[in-house]
C-alpha cells in the first residue's frame, strides 16, 4: 500500500544537498580568510615600514643641483636613521639630510606627486611639505673653518682637497667666509656645486642660526645612491678629512 500510494501522488525522491549547501559555505569562509590574511599582511607591511622609516632608514629625493655632481636632481639616496639613535653625531666630510634650521628654503616650491603622496603616507619617503636639506658636513662643533677668496676651504688649519666640487665651481669665490669657529651643537654645511647651494655661507646673518645647523635638526647621515639602478653607489667620507692634524682620526674612507 505504500508503494502505490507513493506512485499515485507522482512524487519523486528529493536529492540531498547539504553536501553542497557545506562546500559552498567553506568556499565562501576562505575567500573571507583569504581577505583577512591580505588586510592583516598589508598592516603588517605598512607598520614595519613605519618603524624602519622611524628608527632605521629613510628615502629622500633629491630636488635641487646644490650637490651636484655627488647627487644629481632626481636620485634617490637611503638615509641612515639608526645612529643617531645612538648618539652618534655626524662627522666632516659625511653627506647629511637636516630640518630646515631657519627657513633657508623660504620661497622654495614643493613639488608633489601621486607617488611621492601615497609612500609619504606609509612612512617611505618623507612629504613634500617637509622642509629639508641635504650638505656635506664641512666642520663640526669647535672646529674653525674659512675659505678667502681663490683658496681652499680649511678646517683648523688644514686646507681640504674636494674632488668631489662640482666642475668649474671655485671653493668659495662667490661667498669667502671665516674664519668662524662652529659652536658646540652644531655643524657647518655646504653644497658640493658651490655655486649653487644657499648653505651655510647665505646664512651667517641669520640671528638664529649664524648659518650653523644645529646637530639636533640632522635626520641622518645618505649612506647610498639607492635610484636610479645606473647610478647605484655608496657615499663614503673624502680621504681629506682624515688628514693629520685636523681632528679626530676616525673619518675613514
Amino acid at each position: 500500500m505504500g508503494d502505490q500510494a507513493d506512485e499515485a501522488s507522482g512524487a519523486s525522491p528529493q536529492p540531498d544537498r547539504r553536501g553542497e549547501h557545506a562546500e559552498a559555505g567553506g568556499a565562501q569562509a576562505r575567500h573571507r580568510s583569504l581577505w583577512k590574511e591580505l588586510l592583516l599582511l598589508a598592516v603588517i607591511a605598512i607598520v614595519l615600514a613605519l618603524l624602519i622609516k622611524t628608527f632605521l632608514l629613510q628615502a629622500f629625493s633629491i630636488p635641487s643641483d646644490s650637490m651636484q655632481n655627488t647627487l644629481q636632481r632626481g636620485d634617490r639616496v637611503l638615509v641612515d636613521k639608526l645612529t643617531p639613535w645612538f648618539g652618534s653625531q655626524p662627522r666632516r666630510g659625511e653627506v647629511v639630510v637636516f630640518h630646515d634650521p631657519s627657513n633657508w628654503l623660504e620661497g622654495e616650491p614643493s613639488e608633489s606627486n601621486i607617488a611621492q603622496d601615497f609612500l609619504s603616507a606609509i612612512g617611505l619617503m618623507p612629504s613634500a611639505n617637509e622642509k629639508d636639506l641635504i650638505k656635506r658636513v664641512i666642520a663640526i662643533g669647535g672646529d674653525t673653518v674659512e675659505c678667502r677668496r681663490n683658496g681652499p676651504v680649511k678646517v683648523n688649519g688644514k686646507a681640504l682637497d674636494e674632488p668631489y666640487i662640482f666642475p668649474g665651481d671655485t671653493p668659495c669665490n662667490d661667498k669667502p667666509f671665516g674664519p668662524l669657529k662652529v659652536p658646540d651643537g652644531a655643524i657647518w654645511v655646504m653644497g658640493d656645486h658651490r655655486q649653487k647651494s644657499s648653505d651655510s655661507r647665505w646664512h651667517m646673518q641669520d640671528p638664529k642660526t649664524h648659518g650653523f645647523v644645529p646637530v639636533k635638526d640632522v635626520i641622518g647621515r645618505a649612506i647610498v645612491i639607492a635610484w636610479p639602478p645606473p647610478r647605484w653607489a655608496t657615499l663614503p667620507i673624502p680621504r681629506t678629512f682624515s688628514q693629520p692634524g685636523i681632528g679626530d682620526q676616525f673619518n675613514r674612507q
